[in-house]
């Protein structure tokens, strides 16, 4: 059973998404940035994650790097694997977001990974060290219908947990997204744009975002595409309907491919400005 919904005071997300709407002279699509934290390392996941800000991101993705990241590429799982070896996870994300903070309050910080570092640590005390800094959760195998501990306990700090949708989403998991914003909003929902692992090559991205725009308004909330997004003009198909875009395995791929912390900052510098402009020609 859903808790009986209350009022809830605008964090940084719908704040970042009313300001975006409200643009002139027309509204602006938000980007939304995947880091692996600690890949290729903590400090240098901080320095990259401002920067991004700085080249134009509107939000932070901060993945917690996880064993078996069932919903990844071979990227990201590298990324994951190399952030793991230098000793990241959970907790040193979630200093990684503190400082990530410090440097940049007025940004939202979604906290994005998977249930079973979570439960480990434990729901109560990840949403406790999260609060402060993180604005919203998104924990990629655990349906929504199955969150309702954690979104409660989020809720009572501010915290949001985020929904994925999927081009198989049923009705009936449409409509169980909906209740939860209805108790507790979910800040946005984040739209895979394939029906499988993130990276994903000709991914129909036209489609997704008219798709998007229809769960915007069956949902009342936000909804940004994902997969697939890695040019300006993948940018631009995929927010041409939807509120925005997330990128991910692009980063992870330029940060990979790059072999000194001046060139990786720089190469994400030059693909966040390419996606900022791809969807500011909207």
């Amino acid at each position: 059973m859903e808790p009986a919904s209350h009022p809830t005071t605008k964090g940084r997300l719908e704040e970042t998404f009313d300001r975006l709407r409200a643009a002139q002279p027309r509204r602006r699509r938000a980007l939304v940035v995947y880091l692996c934290v600690g890949d290729p390392s903590a400090e240098e996941s901080v320095a990259l994650a401002c920067a991004a800000v700085d080249a134009g991101a509107d939000i932070l993705e901060l993945g917690v790097p996880f064993s078996d990241p069932t919903a990844d590429g071979p990227s990201i799982a590298r990324a994951s694997q190399r952030a793991i070896a230098r000793g990241g996870g959970l907790v040193p994300t979630l200093r990684v977001a503190a400082a990530v903070r410090a440097r940049k309050p007025e940004t939202p910080i979604v906290l994005f990974g998977y249930y079973n570092p979570i439960f480990v640590h434990g729901e109560a005390r990840v949403v406790a060290e999260a609060a402060g800094s993180v604005d919203a959760l998104l924990v990629v195998d655990l349906p929504v219908e199955e969150s309702v501990a954690l979104r409660t306990l989020a809720a009572a700090r501010g915290i949001r947990v985020v929904p994925l949708l999927t081009p198989t989403s049923s009705e009936s998991r449409v409509e169980a997204v909906r209740r939860a914003h209805a108790s507790n909003p979910v800040g946005f929902a984040y739209y895979v744009s394939v029906a499988g692992v993130t990276g994903a090559a000709a991914a129909p991205l036209t489609d997704a975002s008219a798709h998007a725009a229809r769960l915007h308004d069956a949902l009342g909330v936000p909804v940004v595409v994902g997969f697939g997004i890695d040019s300006a003009d993948k940018a631009r198909a995929a927010g041409a309907q939807a509120d925005g875009v997330v990128v991910g395995t692009a980063i992870v791929r330029r940060i990979e491919e790059s072999k000194t912390p001046e060139a990786r900052r720089a190469a994400v510098v030059a693909l966040v400005a390419e996606l900022r402009a791809g969807l500011d020609s909207l």
